[in-house]
């Protein structure tokens, strides 16, 4: 995967508070590109983020009409009904322009449009950024939300996140919630 050659260094790191604040209001989302395989991390995330709540619509025209997990697949966005918080995108970088152009198209705008792990394209979001829309690349919401609430240091990985604050417990074995 190559750089593009125009990069936005609001986009090299991102702060805790931003990202937290993200998932903490976030209630809806589309995942473009969700995968019914559950080996595929758009599947484990799917799942992942209806295990804390949110509401999910699966993105994938070969799978439109289903569901995957329990989620409604629709073949665009535009099929989709929204409206929706974040746009969550599995897919690659070349993709993107045209994944942004299908966001500019919705009414109403989502607030968010987050683009997964090895996925960043400054020139392509660059249009959804002017229209008002926070753009989030190269994360994972899984991970983050994992990491933001404690949950990922129960596999020994550090959160970099050190509190006196006793976590928020939500429903299940081992769930941790957002503040």
């Amino acid at each position: 995967m190559s750089e593009p050659a125009t990069r936005n260094p609001a986009h090299d790191r991102y702060t805790d508070a931003f990202i937290e604040g993200i998932l903490a209001n976030v209630k809806t989302v589309a995942m473009v590109g969700a995968s019914a395989n559950a080996a595929r991390p758009s599947y484990f995330v799917l799942t992942y983020l209806m295990n804390k709540g949110y509401s999910v619509a699966a993105i994938n025209p070969g799978r439109a009409g289903s569901t995957i997990a329990g989620a409604p697949v629709y073949a665009t966005l535009a099929e989709a009904p929204g409206p929706f918080d974040m746009v969550d995108v599995f897919r690659a970088p070349d993709a993107i322009p045209g994944v942004v152009a299908e966001v500019l198209a919705m009414d109403p705008l989502p607030k968010v449009l987050w683009l997964q792990l090895g996925i960043r394209n400054d020139p392509a979001v660059a249009p959804a950024e002017e229209a008002g829309i926070t753009v989030v690349q190269n994360r994972c919401p899984k991970i983050e939300y994992g990491r933001l609430s404690g949950e990922i240091s129960w596999a020994g990985v550090n959160s970099n996140r050190v509190s006196a604050r006793k976590s928020k417990l939500g429903a299940g074995n081992q769930h941790l919630m957002l503040r």
